[in-house]
């Protein structure tokens, strides 16, 4: 991994970046015996390895892999047989993969404000958005804070819904002490680059029910009819994971404690250096939260004395990697040309506006968190 030393207050030989994962030496070595045993494609031992050891983690019977985070969203809402004119509700605020995902069955995603606090779906506003068309509830626990569960579970076993888990960026996260991404019917998760478990490119469903993952093992594969291997009874997916990714998970999924302490760590030490800065909101986590800080994020509320833009830029003038939060569903062209306006969405918005975060990656040193709270406390005075 490449290391970096910063002095006090001097400025980075580099630039520090908003993620740089670290690669474990585990990962490297089963990725190595992959390669040199010839099990490159999806075939091989290590992609069922990857998912056994997953299942075991999450306490759960079923891991699928899948290509990307995305893919693993889309075979989750596809497990559920949906159909144009169904509804699936889901927050504003949210990567736009999430609503991709549920526009690819051809259903129609519904869109419903913030909780202010902890930028997940806003429970309290559910119940008013479900219609007799009405078939899933998609939370994402977003930036490593789960959704508040509870009330959507009651909700959905009262109408009959399923409940799908964007966990892809909560990687160890809990809810009332239980793993996101186990709570629902169906969890889904990424490995990307930037995230906690990093295959590269890759994601993961998880579930306790079995038709649904027999389903998803068959639709990520093209839909191979079991009796007869090359005959298709549906529509199915090229989304297998290689097994040269799902070596990599397996050793970077041996550190997951390690590396959920480091999260947490990270953010305990911008907490520790950045309170009490006027206008800058630090992360709210709820009671019932065992956040792990994915990205550190924060609010430049209306007292700061910077913008947004004027801000992240001086920080990339002194050498310090930002980015702006997503923007609010909604107000995506995209989503306007297909579904039209749904809006306002007052919270979703406004933290839209106000929202970044700041160098969050695994590889980040107590040094460079240093760099970036001392140019912060610079630009501010």
């Amino acid at each position: 991994m490449r290391k970096h030393n910063h002095s006090h207050g001097s400025h980075p030989h580099r630039k520090i970046p908003v993620n740089e994962p670290i690669i474990s030496p585990e990962a490297t070595s089963y990725v190595i015996d992959a390669m040199s045993e010839g099990w490159v494609s999806s075939a091989g031992p290590v992609v069922r390895l990857f998912e056994q050891r997953f299942a075991e983690y999450m306490g759960l019977k079923h891991a699928i892999t899948t290509s990307c985070g995305t893919a693993a969203l889309h075979l989750a809402l596809q497990t559920l047989r949906l159909r144009p004119g169904d509804e699936v509700i889901l927050p504003d605020f949210t990567m736009i993969s999430t609503v991709c995902a549920v526009l690819y069955t051809g259903a129609t995603p519904v869109f419903i404000d913030s909780d202010p606090d902890t930028f997940t779906i806003n429970v309290d506003m559910v119940t008013a958005a479900i219609t007799s068309r009405t078939k899933a509830i998609l939370p994402v626990h977003i930036y490593g804070h789960a959704a508040d569960m509870d009330p959507i579970l009651e909700l959905a076993a009262s109408y009959n819904l399923a409940v799908i888990e964007d966990a892809a960026e909560a990687h160890g996260a809990t809810y009332k002490k239980k793993l996101c991404g186990s709570l629902g019917d169906i969890g889904c998760f990424s490995f990307y680059g930037n995230k906690i478990i990093t295959t590269g490119e890759g994601g993961m469903i998880v579930t306790d029910n079995d038709e649904f993952a027999a389903h998803a093992r068959r639709l990520k594969d093209m839909s191979h009819d079991p009796e007869c291997r090359f005959r298709h009874k549906e529509m199915g997916f090229s989304y297998r994971m290689s097994s040269l990714q799902a070596a990599c998970g397996v050793g970077q999924l041996e550190h997951i404690e390690a590396f959920l302490d480091k999260k947490r760590l990270i953010a305990a030490q911008y907490r520790r250096r950045l309170s009490g800065i006027r206008g800058l909101r630090l992360p709210i986590t709820k009671p019932w939260a065992g956040c792990v800080y994915w990205m550190f994020t924060v609010l430049l509320e209306e007292s700061f004395p910077l913008s947004r833009e004027a801000f992240c830029t001086a920080m990339s003038e002194r050498g310090v990697e930002t980015r702006n939060f997503f923007l609010s569903s909604n107000s995506q062209p995209l989503v306007q040309d297909l579904i039209g306006d749904q809006g306002p969405f007052k919270v979703s918005e406004k933290i839209a506006e106000q929202g970044l975060y700041l160098p969050s990656g695994l590889a980040l040193t107590v040094d460079q968190i240093e760099y970036v709270c001392n140019v912060i406390r610079d630009i501010v005075e």
